[in-house]
């Protein structure tokens, strides 16, 4: 293949329409189709009336063990689908290179016309600008109020506890998305196909089965905050002393079990394509997607046995009890519906062969809905919880405060609390300082004030 003393290169090593003519110069025939690029392939001179197979690309989403096609004419051009093609050069079958799952999707994307699937790819361009910045955004406050929670003493209690293992699980499934997405923008960027995590054998489905652990770990988390708030507000005997170890083995032990079988099957079964693009939409995948379907439909049923039990309370007594319980269940309301909207829509597959403004609708919708999920959760659990907005200004309070004093009397805010040092016996302590402890509506949790 190629010209005399030119090096072997396999048809998809060319990176421009020269590098292919030149490499084929020496085979040009009268009446035969030149060589050409098509972006992907460099097609040898191929004889009139001739259809020319060429292995698939190594690409994501393409099976390399098949053949693409292009025919040449008996007029000795290459055949394209309409005039336009036909002057840019031809057109190349690639339908038979996808995998099923890609090639449904296709059929289901260009079912309408050509113009149409345009059209859906732009607004699948918009959503991926939205979801980036969802994405970042939702980072930043998961990692703020993760250092909220690590940093103040007086926040740790049991259900903080809880919201700090499924931030922590939120953390990890965002870090690698956006690093996953940084990496596709480079590599498209500077079109080096060979490099960057995805074009990676190994390291790229390291990144993937991550990601879908750290998912499902977020899942059993919401699980255990729907079933500890349930047990909380509805069971007639709770000792509000949950067993952290058990829920340590549901919440990371249980994913990893999930997880690995998943792999093991999609590594073995998922094996037509690069970095197995396209497993969210292979049957495997509900191994993950059933457990989770699960938890949102369980974590409904919670939800309304909550608002039941809320009910019968307010509509009994408008006593100290039944206020605290609306304020500790008003997070849950928004919250575990917003979770599972976002969720439930993801799992549903796209109206592809809708009209255009339908499709819109769901892509915007789904793709907000799920960026912004980790910002949801930190601004209803973090920035506009009480007890933490309350610590937090005691302690900007406690360093201003800590300006206006002699400089030999030394106070700081340490771990939410104030800390206190007189730098000499000899300087008498002036201030009179009373401490009261105030209780929050989460059990077990209690803020100091001076």
């Amino acid at each position: 293949m190629g010209g005399s003393g030119s090096a072997t290169m396999r048809p998809w090593e060319f990176g421009t329409f020269d590098q292919c003519m030149t490499y084929y110069h020496e085979q040009v025939q009268d009446g035969w189709c030149n060589a050409t690029w098509d972006k992907i392939l460099c097609w040898p001179p191929t004889p009139a009336d001739t259809i020319s197979r060429l292995p698939c690309p190594p690409l994501k989403g393409v099976d390399p063990s098949q053949m693409a096609e292009r025919y040449c004419t008996v007029g000795g051009y290459w055949e394209g689908r309409d005039l336009q093609e036909v002057l840019a050069g031809g057109w190349t079958n690639y339908t038979s290179c996808l995998i099923p799952e890609i090639r449904i999707l296709m059929d289901k994307l260009y079912a309408k016309s050509k113009e149409d699937a345009q059209l859906k790819l732009h607004v699948a361009e918009v959503s991926r600008v939205i979801e980036t910045v969802g994405l970042s955004l939702s980072l930043a406050s998961i990692l703020v109020s993760l250092a909220i929670f690590s940093y103040f003493r007086s926040l740790r209690n049991n259900r903080t506890r809880m919201h700090f293992n499924l931030f922590v699980a939120m953390m990890i499934q965002l870090m690698v998305r956006l690093t996953l997405y940084i990496d596709q923008y480079i590599s498209r960027k500077t079109q080096q196909r060979a490099t960057g995590i995805e074009n990676t054998p190994v390291l790229c489905e390291v990144f993937y089965v991550l990601m879908e652990y750290a998912r499902t770990a977020m899942f059993l988390w919401m699980f255990i905050e729907g079933y500890y708030l349930n047990s909380m507000l509805t069971v007639a005997v709770f000792t509000d002393q949950p067993n952290h170890r058990v829920y340590n083995l549901l919440g990371w032990g249980v994913p990893v079990l999930m997880t690995t079988v998943w792999a093991v099957v999609t590594a073995v079964q998922h094996t037509g394509t690069e970095c197995w693009w396209g497993y969210n939409l292979s049957p495997y995948f509900w191994i993950l997607e059933g457990p989770r379907l699960t938890v949102i439909v369980t974590n409904f049923l919670f939800l309304l046995n909550i608002l039941r039990v809320l009910i019968t309370k307010l509509q009994a007594s408008m006593s100290s009890e039944a206020q605290q319980a609306k304020k500790a269940v008003r997070a849950a309301i928004v919250l575990l519906p917003l979770l599972g909207i976002t969720n439930s829509l993801q799992m549903v597959h796209s109206p592809l062969e809708g009209n255009i403004v339908e499709f819109a609708a769901w892509s915007f919708v789904t793709t907000f809905l799920t960026a912004f999920q980790g910002f949801f959760v930190a601004l209803l659990y973090c920035f506009l919880n009480n007890e933490v907005r309350n610590t937090v200004r005691k302690c900007f309070g406690n360093l201003y405060t800590q300006q206006l004093l002699p400089k030999r009397s030394k106070r700081s805010c340490i771990n939410g609390t104030v800390a206190s040092e007189v730098g000499d016996a000899e300087e008498p302590l002036t201030t009179l300082r009373e401490v009261t402890v105030e209780h929050s509506d989460d059990p077990g949790l209690a803020t100091t004030t001076v």
